[in-house]
């Protein structure tokens, strides 16, 4: 695997991770992950971090690791190089410190520029990989909040898309996709939470990026990491005629 490294230093590692790439091992399927690729290229985070626990005994070692992103959404990622980083990142996550911003194309058009959705998540009523923040979303309801900012609009294929900048205040599962599916808005080629979406722009996977993040190293100085767009996405914006 080639990942690019997009910031390093003593403490921190952040990544450009690729879309496809499973950030670290599920317990279940046997595929190769970022956490492989980095401890194979920094074996000295191997016991950094914290590991979870399997139901059916074992644990899955996600070594440095410090927060994900799904599979198929591509973007900047941070990665603990020592245990006293670590807690200091956690404990940014933790506190709502660390400010994330994706970039995503999204279904249909917004009557403002700005807004926020602040909706609970809980689990789907009807399919168990899902999550909701609908009515009738099932389980504990958790706090999320999701900012978004409307940077251009197009058309393809007679449909109209919109290119936004999306600021999560909270880290809940799939919250970007869950609350843009709440409003009316999924994002294109997102084919857990609009399954019959329409497939265009020549997105191979759904149309999301974590574009940069914010963080405070050990010292306090505060650091931020940019992941530029991938090609994809260039495309895509060239073709509904939008600057990346």
């Amino acid at each position: 695997m080639q990942i690019p490294i997009l910031y390093e230093d003593d403490e921190v590692i952040a990544v450009n991770k690729p879309a496809g790439l499973v950030v670290h091992p599920d317990g279940r399927t046997k595929e190769p992950t970022l956490a492989d690729w980095l401890l194979e290229k920094y074996p000295s985070i191997k016991g950094v971090g914290e590991t979870i626990p399997l139901t059916k005994g074992g644990v899955i070692e996600k070594w440095g690791i410090v927060h994900r992103i799904d599979r198929d959404t591509s973007g900047v990622l941070l990665v603990a190089k020592t245990q006293e980083s670590f807690l200091n990142l956690k404990s940014q996550f933790q506190a709502r410190a660390i400010k994330k911003s994706y970039r995503a194309i999204v279904q249909g058009t917004f009557k403002e520029l700005d807004g926020k959705i602040d909706k609970p998540i809980g689990r789907s009523k009807s399919d168990f990989r899902r999550w909701s923040a609908e009515y009738g979303a099932r389980g504990e309801l958790r706090e999320a909040v999701t900012d978004y900012h409307v940077l251009g609009e197009g058309e393809a294929k007679n449909t109209r898309l919109s290119y936004l900048e999306v600021n999560p205040h909270t880290g809940r599962t799939h919250q970007i996709r869950v609350h843009l599916k709440a409003v009316g808005h999924p994002i294109l080629h997102d084919d857990l939470y609009a399954p019959k979406g329409p497939h265009i722009l020549g997105f191979k996977r759904m149309a999301l990026h974590a574009f940069s993040v914010v963080f405070k190293g050990l010292d306090g100085v505060e650091h931020t990491v940019e992941a530029p767009l991938p090609e994809d996405f260039k495309v895509g914006l060239a073709e509904l005629g939008l600057p990346c």
